[in-house]
């Protein structure tokens, strides 16, 4: 009986799904504002990532260092994964000073650098300028094989919001097709940017809603002049196409 019954169990775990695991990059742009506080424009905030329960998966910007206990969600997240005040990976930095563009990533990882499945999570950002409870706000996206770019309206202390998904030509699922090799450089940059790569056919650069910058067959391609933050890169060669982020200074 006993082996009867292992054997029912293995046939169920056999064919249970497999949960897909798309590679790609989120990439987020926000302009902070006040919330009024006392230490006001000086100002703490983090950004992070939870899934579609609420569970912690991977802080993706921490500007906060001494006041950092006012966080108080952010808080809450990382401590109920047992890692209170988890950056693994993140953008770091001390108390912000004035208000501005904050731009980061994710690259589709939890905390301890294992890829996540493909399903709905929620992008959370907070900050305050008292000693007290700031401004959250919360985001669902979808991680998966499709393209996702979301313009949230604006809330308090978070406005000209810009998220998005950029899958990868190939998935952890998906291994028979194979993202060509190319590199972006230098990235950060201030401007002109150089594209090396095997059999480069097209370069074509977005930002973040969306909007084509520019298209060329050149070996790089030119940001000088357009506003800082994170811009998308498509780059087609002759044995496939690959995306690439770049952040302009």
């Amino acid at each position: 009986m006993k082996t009867k019954i292992r054997s029912i169990l293995l046939a169920c775990m056999i064919s249970l799904p497999v949960l897909g695991q798309t590679n790609g990059t989120l990439s987020v742009s926000v302009k902070t504002g006040t919330t009024g506080g006392t230490y006001a424009p000086k100002n703490i905030e983090a950004i992070w990532v939870e899934d579609s329960t609420g569970k912690f998966v991977k802080t993706l910007l921490a500007y906060a260092n001494q006041r950092k206990g006012y966080l108080y969600t952010w808080i809450a997240s990382t401590t109920a994964a047992g890692s209170v005040y988890n950056t693994v990976d993140a953008t770091t930095g001390a108390t912000q000073s004035t208000h501005g563009t904050r731009t980061c990533a994710w690259n589709g990882t939890n905390w301890n650098r294992v890829a996540v499945p493909d399903g709905t999570y929620r992008l959370r950002m907070e900050l305050t300028d008292k000693h007290a409870q700031g401004n959250l706000a919360t985001i669902t996206f979808v991680k998966g094989k499709n393209l996702q770019t979301l313009n949230p309206a604006n809330v308090p202390s978070f406005s000209s919001i810009s998220v998005t998904w950029t899958p990868s030509v190939s998935g952890i699922d998906d291994p028979e097709v194979t993202e060509p090799e190319v590199l972006v450089y230098p990235n950060p940059g201030t401007g002109l940017f150089r594209v090396s790569g095997n059999d480069i056919r097209e370069i074509r650069v977005s930002d973040l809603t969306g909007k084509l910058i520019t298209t060329t067959a050149n070996p790089g391609f030119d940001l000088t002049g357009f506003p800082p933050g994170i811009y998308l890169v498509k780059i087609s060669t002759g044995t496939g196409t690959a995306f690439r982020k770049v952040i302009l200074k």
